[in-house]
């Protein structure tokens, strides 16, 4: 690396490549495995209540340099309590809303739910900590982890919970936009709503020793993260730490799954320096 040229120490660029939704389908676990061994996938987000979380878990411990972290589901899922524990927040089937907008004002405002979110959000800890496996990080089916009050219910438990590297979900709008176009309103909203949001926990965050990023894509592409997006990321990225996550399975974000094991941007990555990592090697 070049020290007195274009890059210094402080240039250098770090990129976390992760999977959301592993656990949630075989589909996805298998495209999880792949894209770990044959790409450039370094962690995955485990979804402890999915159908095929064992599936995810025997896989994870079958290749311990994939980093697994747990992906917090509160929404479009299933839950981990019973439908006795939780009743305010499924359905008699166990299940979530599939309403993100309905179910956030919910939680936002409705304050007796907190007592119930907080131990659906303990019961995932728990059943992640049961697996055995070494907790890399922490973020949200949906990015739901940064609504604000599930994020005070997880502050509050940071150290009871073993929360070391937490997902600040941050997709700098400016950037994004040389990166792809289209989908204008999607994109702008969601920049401007998980911006404040960010700004909130990272706030929040400031003196802690919890590690996040300094950068994270994916939000702004919603199942667009293709190979061409890659690649020109690749090319622009900012430097120091990032994370860069999709939701690649073999069925349905197919598209995801190439790019993440296309010879082309992992040759890209070896030429360009950008060392892959996982958020416990912050």
């Amino acid at each position: 690396m070049e020290r007195d040229g274009v890059r210094g120490v402080s240039q250098s660029r770090r990129l976390i490549v992760n999977a959301d939704d592993f656990g949630r389908s075989h589909s996805i676990n298998q495209a999880v495995l792949r894209a770990h061994r044959e790409g450039i996938l370094t962690t995955a987000s485990l979804m402890v209540s999915g159908d095929a979380f064992a599936e995810a878990v025997e896989i994870a411990k079958q290749n311990p340099a994939l980093g697994v972290g747990l992906h917090l589901t509160l929404i479009c899922g299933k839950a981990t309590c019973s439908r006795m524990e939780i009743p305010d927040l499924v359905n008699p089937l166990g299940e979530f809303s599939n309403s993100p907008v309905l179910a956030g004002a919910r939680y936002f405002f409705d304050r007796s739910l907190r007592l119930q979110l907080a131990r659906e959000i303990a019961a995932q800890f728990a059943k992640f900590k049961a697996t055995g496996l070494t907790l890399d990080h922490v973020n949200g089916h949906l990015n739901l982890h940064l609504h604000p009050t599930v994020f005070e219910l997880l502050a509050s438990r940071f150290q009871e919970w073993n929360i070391r590297h937490f997902r600040i979900t941050d997709d700098p709008f400016a950037l994004n936009r040389r990166l792809a176009g289209g989908h204008w309103l999607y994109r702008a909203s969601h920049a401007f709503i998980f911006g404040r949001l960010a700004r909130r926990a990272r706030r929040t965050l400031t003196h802690s020793e919890i590690r996040s990023t300094d950068h994270v894509f994916g939000l702004l592409q919603n199942a667009r993260v293709d190979e061409d997006f890659i690649s020109r990321l690749l090319l622009l990225l900012p430097p120091g730490d990032s994370e860069l996550y999709s939701h690649p399975s073999l069925d349905e974000f197919r598209h995801e799954f190439d790019a993440l094991i296309s010879p082309r941007v992992r040759e890209q990555v070896k030429h360009l320096g950008i060392q892959l990592v996982r958020y416990q090697d912050l």
